[in-house]
């Protein structure tokens, strides 16, 4: 996990969306230990406050649970899994879009593009 000490986005932020990948990509499955503040804190180097906070609201979410005097885990919650899984893909293809755009391509260029992509990447 890396953390951008430059970034305008609060380090909070960027502690939730880092653990969100790990759990939408599969690293991280439901019923996981999550690492202690404590250790994610000196991995990071960032004030436990702050991670205290990202876990708070990973449990708000229903992406996290708290088992008490054993620690964090990932939820065995699949719809907000998928949900999790979901949104993140539209995010993503929003921004490749949006970026191509910006740069001129049409929707037939940017569709021509990513297949071309998809069919030399094989």
């Amino acid at each position: 996990m890396k953390i951008d000490f430059t970034s305008n986005i609060p380090i909070y932020i960027q502690i939730k969306e880092c653990i969100k990948k790990e759990i939408a990509s599969g690293h991280l499955k439901p019923g996981d230990k999550i690492p202690s503040v404590r250790e994610l804190g000196c991995e990071l180097q960032v004030n436990s406050n702050t991670i205290q906070y990202a876990f708070k609201e990973l449990e708000r979410e229903g992406i996290v649970v708290v088992s008490k005097g054993r620690g964090r885990y990932v939820a065995n919650n699949d719809l907000e899994i998928k949900k999790l899984r979901k949104n993140m893909k539209k995010e993503l293809v929003y921004s490749f879009i949006n970026g191509m755009e910006n740069l001129g391509f049409t929707n037939k260029e940017i569709i021509f593009v990513t297949l071309s992509f998809l069919k030399n990447k094989e």
